[in-house]
């Protein structure tokens, strides 16, 4: 266990360390405080609440770096912040999503980047740790790939459920002007019926409401899934482009040393603490 002196210590030398994450750090909390001084107010609890999210989200790569005793880059330790910021405050709250409608693959586009780097340095950390373990780099940054992957799937899983179970629109609209289908088939041959140029749609509901869709119908959630899947996918490949040629080619790649090197998690190490013993 790490006594609260140790602890004081680690986050002095951190601080000293990373001083441009620091002041970052410090100004979108204190950014994310006043927006709840100011949510609470006004008795807007649906942004207190948000905002408590926030504030809990920015402690964790300080938990996950206790928990797992490893290092963040200070790069990606300002990424993650920012992200969590840009997602939530002005995402959420700011209506950035609506307003600004490539924020959203934006930011899922980041994501599947940075989960990528997750990804490698797990595997990376192993790997070269491990005596039994010597994965090649193309079997690696594989393995980093189906791990962002993975991650955007179980988002978009995340995503559905909330727009089915907890009323939400997660998974944003597209309108759509034609689409193909069989159900309209009025034989049901699975003869494919082809609709084109559609100018506009009314949707009736039973308590007599009337919504009228123009330039074509409401697709609900079909396309952006698709659309962020595919960002994520092309975040993922980009990082292990930049992981395959850092462990296939090392120093001789500076770009790709940088990128590895700068977002990829390291082990922790105990000197770090001015030759205490943290394990006491």
């Amino acid at each position: 266990m790490i006594s609260p002196n140790q602890y004081i210590k680690r986050l002095g030398k951190k601080v000293k360390e990373q001083r441009g994450v620091f002041i970052l750090y410090s100004i979108l909390r204190l950014f994310v405080v006043l927006i709840g001084i100011r949510s609470v107010i006004l008795h807007n609890y649906d942004v207190t609440a948000t905002c408590l999210l926030v504030l809990a989200l920015f402690f964790v790569p300080s938990l996950l770096e206790e928990t797992l005793k490893i290092r963040i880059p200070a790069l990606f330790e300002g990424i993650i912040y920012c992200f969590i910021f840009a997602a939530e405050i002005l995402g959420e709250l700011g209506h950035f999503y609506t307003q600004i409608p490539i924020w959203d693959t934006m930011l899922h586009t980041l994501n599947g980047f940075l989960f990528a780097a997750v990804g490698f340095s797990t595997v990376e950390l192993l790997n070269r740790t491990n005596k039994n373990v010597n994965l090649s780099p193309l079997y690696l940054t594989m393995v980093a790939f189906c791990f962002s992957m993975t991650i955007g799937v179980l988002w978009e899983f995340f995503e559905c459920g909330a727009d089915i179970f907890l009323g939400q629109d997660m998974q944003k609209d597209f309108i759509v002007d034609h689409f193909q289908s069989v159900t309209l088939d009025p034989n049901h041959s699975q003869e494919v019926i082809h609709v084109d140029d559609i100018t506009g749609t009314v949707i009736h509901t039973a308590s007599g409401e009337e919504y009228t869709i123009q330039g074509g119908y409401l697709d609900i959630g079909i396309l952006d899934t698709m659309k962020d899947l595919l960002v994520n996918f092309i975040g993922a490949i980009v990082f292990c482009s930049f992981g395959f040629a850092f462990l296939k080619y090392g120093e001789n790649r500076k770009v790709a040393n940088k990128v590895v090197n700068g977002l990829t998690l390291k082990p922790e190490v105990p000197e770090d603490i001015e030759g205490e013993d943290i394990g006491e």
